[in-house]
């Protein structure tokens, strides 16, 4: 039991650049495909452009450089392209399965993953970084939903899910698209800020409304559990 009641009700968590560093991978096929159809773009650049946004999303800014339709069959190969190199290459968060198993355990099993990305790969990543089991029939994806990130239906179906207030619960989000995102379902949300590629700047976050930054996954459980 807990001495002291909890401070959220249930903590929602991003997926890509949060649990596992899929970023550079998705982001290494995706700038390879563009440069395929004509539109060649460093990798910085491309993380610049597509970090934390669905491709689908984007097809408009990808159609106007490269002059073709954005087709499904092309997506298709993508995404095909996309998990072949997750599955070969993926790795988790450092810390980010020692934090997700004290979060699990302090909030009671009330943790959710609330992702931007297509149900299948997500559950293909939390399979193949070992986190699935804390997730479990607890995973949601924009793609499913009406609206998707910087909207705030998955957040708030995932909420929905654990019979949460949403401004009750915490949110984890490493992108300024998320970040937007979790403030408009009205969740208290956490920056993580990490200083490598593909996560966005900590002035960034906090200025789209995150409460706080962080830049080590090992901090999270502690600054869950003694926020004010």
């Amino acid at each position: 039991m807990h001495s002291e009641p909890l401070r959220f009700d249930a903590v929602l968590f991003d997926c890509d650049g949060v649990l596992v560093d899929s970023e550079p991978i998705t982001n290494g096929v995706l700038r390879d495909m563009l440069e395929e159809a004509g539109w060649s773009l460093t990798p910085q650049d491309c993380m610049r452009l597509f970090v934390g946004k669905a491709v689908k999303d984007e097809s408009a800014r990808i159609e106007a450089h490269t002059g073709k339709p954005l087709t499904e069959a092309w997506l298709a190969a993508f995404r095909e392209r996309r998990n072949q190199q997750l599955l070969a290459r993926l790795e988790p968060i450092r810390e980010a399965p020692q934090a997700v198993a004290a979060v699990y355990a302090h909030h009671g099993g009330r943790i959710a993953c609330a992702s931007g990305a297509d149900l299948f790969k997500v559950q293909l990543q939390l399979k193949k970084t070992g986190m699935l089991r804390w997730f479990e029939g607890r995973i949601f994806s924009g793609h499913d939903l009406p609206r998707s990130k910087p909207h705030p239906d998955v957040y708030l179906a995932a909420a929905a899910a654990l019979s949460a207030d949403p401004r009750r619960c915490a949110v984890v989000e490493d992108t300024v698209t998320g970040v937007t995102a979790g403030v408009a379902a009205g969740a208290t949300v956490f920056g993580y800020s990490p200083p490598e590629l593909g996560h966005d700047a900590p002035a960034a976050l906090r200025a789209a409304g995150a409460v706080t930054v962080f830049t080590d996954m090992a901090h999270l459980p502690r600054l869950l559990a003694t926020w004010p």
